[in-house]
């Protein structure tokens, strides 16, 4: 219904309503007085309260069963005392039952004009419908049971009463789900005796005690298509059908009011998701941060969930982008779940984290990609404003703005909530807004075949509780605007989610090919229909009786989840630690460097400090120091050890020599290196290193390589060199000369070449001569004049020769063997061997007894002759020399009594030999060879003198 005003206010409830049914048809007689109440246990009757469905109740999609309204008749009681006491009879014309409704507490008379009924709570999600009689009503939300009663009468001391019976046309109905009339009485009038039993006062001291019996209301229709939940009268005995006041978001982002209105928005600000309209609770309401989720800043999605109440502000932001990641901070300050403090509570609940205020019996869960708000009909029912609309199960004034007025979509209504937020300056509420930009697709657009699975047979058990087509236009929305973002699968999460609320629990993730697809963290294994808060050790021995499922990821079969704020998976339930190792009782561990055990009782983990035990270091030693390392072993107890650290070491390296290096190397048992200069392997040349096998230059005429050979002294590696090759060929009278500068000699001419008479060549040396080999009477010879070498031929004359002045036998030829000469008669015996006898003395030893010496003695011919064609003289010397000798030992006795071998030459022949004759020489050069021949003979002398002793 649209109410009259932007905020309307409701009559608050009176203090106590009743609605009770009494058979057979009765009179209620009303004492004024003192009553004194009697109570036997015979007047008692005790009625156990009727217990609402807790089973999924089907929404038959039907319109409001009509009740029809019963003809009554209503007695009304005058009192002349101020406490006034009133009674309506209401008797029916189709039915025995007559329906009496009592409120207890002093009543004005204006209080009959309307009708007021006030519901309590059931389960965790209430409502209430307070209808006014000032505003006309076309539906109702709440329907009431019909009890019946029977009268128990007690005796008391009673006053007497005037009774007056009212007209017929006074009597008062609240809709077409029940009857209702009123009667006051004073306070002290009635009262419970006990569960589902209430005694009234009647007169005389007469007590009524009317035990209340419960008959199932009839089930209305809620506007947001959602079955509606049973909710406990305040008595506690009957109850009756409320719509929850329930809001989704989701995907880019798509909106559902309370009553159901669906509509998209693509704001990018914070606004306002519920805010009361009259101010009931400190500092309440529910916000949205949403922002651009595509690279076009055309659409929207839902960053973080904002719940404020009174003192706490409680944020749900998503982690990372389109994901499942969400984070909780409690006025800026990041919480661990579960969470409860001040009136609320938050907890993780499948893939949900919600927040739950249980004074306010409200509770709101998101994801990351949706979000849904859940609140009761009797605490907020027409009294909601926001981009949720407003909750009264009419969508006609969903839309509504700040100032009262409906706007004429919901997406013109949802610019004008935005709230103040810094961290966005370009938001600013009051402003007018911009149009929002067109989403629909340019090109006609294939909806993701994900989409289809809203209306397949996989969500077909859902869809006569959850109506799908409306998720379904956000879905092709969704793949259309934004392809690549998998953002549909949100409208089957919300969809699915909502099912599961009405109890239709769907597992689609395993249809969608991986699209949309759900990974668990290790332990843990995905259900699509798991429990709304998951067994824990600590809560398997309470009876939860709750029925609802939500699907996220749980503990594997046969284990159950530790705690709640322990998301560690046991398959018994002992301890649990810092390290979130499961432990079972009387396990003993280490844990944060703690000896600790795992005790059944309150205390659980029991801890005492880690004992270390280790001989202590002491570094000696240049480059030492002690440092602490991590023993693999147990990390709690440090390895203290003694590490080298070479920068602490004074010693330097030394420099070596060419082709030797640092060698450095650490004694056994010590940090600083010791050094030393070691060969490198090369050899070494003008202060160069070379590579074995690598050319070295040493000149150009040489050609030389760095061997592997070491030399021992040097312990550096051999050069090895070759000469370069050269031409070593001379033509016969030429010899090879070096040439300054040049690598190879040249062929120089050292000896005279002579052509002979028979075409010959003779060779000769200078100063050499020869005779011709056929004629010795043709004497060739070579001078050197001024390194001229000059060739000469000589034919020898030789004198007259007389044979018959000669002796016999004694003609012979003159050393040139050319002239024939002839010895003298007078003259010396010739050249031969002479032998003689005689003692060897060498260096003071002699030999013991003579030996046989030998010893070349005679003549020999010279001559001095012209030669023309030297055109000088020509001389020819000759002496006695030996031809063949032959070396031999003898045994010299020494002074000292030890012998000794000697060698000594023996002559076998002698004969005339050519000698060069000198050229005469100046007097001081001449006496001085005279001295030295002189001293060289006393020297024979004194030799031949010793050897005769």
């Amino acid at each position: 219904s649209t109410p009259s005003t932007p905020k309307s206010t409701t009559t608050p409830p009176p203090a106590e309503t009743r609605t009770t049914t009494t058979s057979p048809p009765s009179t209620t007689t009303t004492v004024t007085g003192s009553p004194t109440t009697i109570r036997t246990p015979g007047s008692v009757i005790t009625r156990t309260p009727e217990v609402p469905p807790t089973e999924p109740i089907s929404n038959s999609q039907s319109p409001t069963p009509s009740v029809s309204t019963a003809h009554t008749t209503t007695v009304g009681t005058e009192i002349s005392t101020p406490m006034t006491s009133s009674a309506t009879v209401s008797t029916p014309t189709t039915s025995p039952a007559v329906t009496t409704t009592t409120t207890s507490g002093p009543s004005s008379p204006e209080s009959t004009a309307s009708s007021t009924v006030s519901l309590p709570s059931v389960s965790t999600s209430p409502v209430s419908t307070t209808t006014s009689g000032t505003t006309p009503t076309k539906t109702f939300t709440t329907t009431s049971g019909t009890t019946s009663s029977s009268f128990i009468t007690i005796n008391a001391t009673t006053t007497s009463t005037t009774f007056k019976t009212l007209p017929p046309g006074s009597t008062t109905t609240s809709g077409p789900t029940a009857t209702s009339t009123a009667v006051t009485a004073t306070g002290s009038d009635s009262w419970w005796l006990c569960d589902c039993v209430k005694a009234i006062c009647i007169e005389d001291n007469i007590v009524q005690v009317i035990p209340v019996i419960c008959n199932p209301p009839p089930k209305p229709t809620c506007a947001n298509g959602l079955s509606p939940v049973p909710v406990i009268d305040e008595d506690g005995c009957c109850w009756h059908w409320e719509c929850d006041c329930y809001c989704t978001g989701w995907g880019d982002p798509h909106y559902m009011t309370f009553d159901g209105l669906y509509y998209s928005y693509q704001g990018n600000c914070t606004y306002v998701l519920v805010e009361e309209i009259n101010k009931k609770v400190d500092n309440f309401g529910v916000y949205i941060d949403n922002y651009h989720c595509d690279t076009r800043d055309v659409v929207s999605c839902p960053r973080t969930l904002i719940v404020r109440h009174e003192t706490q502000e409680v944020r749900l932001r998503t982690a990372q982008p389109n994901t499942l990641q969400v984070e909780v901070t409690v006025n800026n300050q990041l919480v661990a779940l579960p969470y409860k403090k001040f009136g609320v509570s938050i907890y993780e609940s499948g893939i949900n984290r919600v927040v739950e205020i249980p004074e306010l019996k409200m509770n709101v869960t998101y994801n990351g990609l949706s979000f849904s708000i859940r609140m009761p009909y009797s605490l907020f029912g027409n009294n909601t404003q926001g981009q949720c609309g407003t909750c009264n199960n009419n969508t006609a004034d969903d839309c509504m703005l700040p100032n009262g007025n409906i706007a004429e979509n919901c997406e013109t209504m949802a610019d004008h909530w935005q709230v103040v937020d810094p961290s966005k300056p370009q938001c600013s509420p009051g402003l007018i807004p911009t149009g929002s930009p067109s989403t629909t697709p340019t090109q006609p657009c294939e909806e993701s075949s994900i989409c289809e699975l809203l209306l397949g047979s996989v969500f077909k058990p859902c869809h006569a509780f959850v109506q799908p087509e409306k998720y379904y236009t956000a879905c092709v929305f969704d793949s259309c605007v934004l392809p690549n973002l998998d953002l549909e699968c949100s409208s089957l999460q919300i969809y699915a989610a909502t099912c599961a609320d009405q109890g239709v629990c769907i597992d689609w993730r395993n249809h969608t090919n991986g699209v949309c697809s759900h990974e668990c963290p290790p332990g843990k294994e995905y259900r699509a229909c798991g429990p709304i808060k998951e067994m824990t050790c600590k809560s398997r021995g309470q009876n939860d009786t709750s029925t609802e499922q939500v699907e996220g990821c749980f503990c594997p079969n046969g284990t159950m989840l530790y705690d709640s704020g322990v998301d560690v998976c046991v398959k018994t339930c002992g301890c649990v630690g810092v390290d979130m190792i499961p432990r079972e009782f009387g396990e003993k561990f280490t844990v944060d460097c703690q000896d600790c055990i795992c005790l059944e009782g309150e205390h659980g983990i029991v801890c005492e400090p880690h004992e270390c035990k280790q001989k202590p270091v002491t570094c000696d030693g240049e480059g030492f120091y002690e440092v602490k390392e991590v023993n693999p072993e147990d990390s709690c107890c440090p390895l203290f050890t003694c590490k080298c650290n070479t920068s602490f070491c004074t010693a330097k390296a030394p420099k070596c020599s060419l082709g030797f290096e640092v060698h450095s190397y650490i004694p056994s048992g010590q940090c600083c290196p010791a050094y030393q200069c070691v060969p490198k392997g090369v050899c070494v040349h003008e202060s160069a290193e070379f590579l074995p096998n690598s050319s070295v230059f040493v000149d150009k005429c040489q050609n030389c390589i760095c061997t592997n050979d070491v030399n021992v002294s040097t312990q550096l590696n051999i050069i090895s060199c070759e000469r370069v090759p050269c031409n070593t060929y001379c033509q016969p009278g030429y010899e090879l000369k070096p040439v300054k500068g040049e690598c190879c000699g040249k062929c120089v001419q050292t000896k005279c070449i002579i052509h002979t008479a028979d075409n010959s060549e003779l060779i000769l040396s200078p100063g050499d001569f020869k005779n011709d080999p056929r004629n010795n009477c043709t004497i060739y010879s070579c001078v050197d004049v001024h390194n001229q070498l000059i060739a000469s031929t000589s034919e020898i004359t030789c004198p007259a020769f007389n044979e018959d002045s000669c002796k016999p036998g004694t003609i012979s030829f003159l050393p040139n063997g050319c002239c024939k000469t002839c010895a003298p008669l007078d003259s010396r015996t010739p050249c031969s061997v002479r032998q003689r006898k005689d003692f060897i003395v060498y260096n003071g030893c002699r030999s013991v007894d003579r030996v046989e010496l030998t010893e070349c003695e005679g003549t020999c011919g010279t001559f001095s002759l012209y030669s023309a064609e030297a055109n000088s003289m020509d001389h020819s010397c000759s002496c006695c020399r030996e031809t063949r000798t032959t070396e031999k030992h003898v045994v010299l006795k020494c002074p000292g009594g030890h012998s000794m071998s000697h060698k000594y030459v023996y002559v076998e022949s002698c004969s005339c030999q050519d000698t060069e004759c000198s050229k005469p020489e100046s007097n001081e050069l001449q006496n001085n060879k005279e001295n030295d021949e002189a001293s060289a003979l006393n020297r024979i002398k004194r030799a031949i003198s010793l050897t005769s002793k």
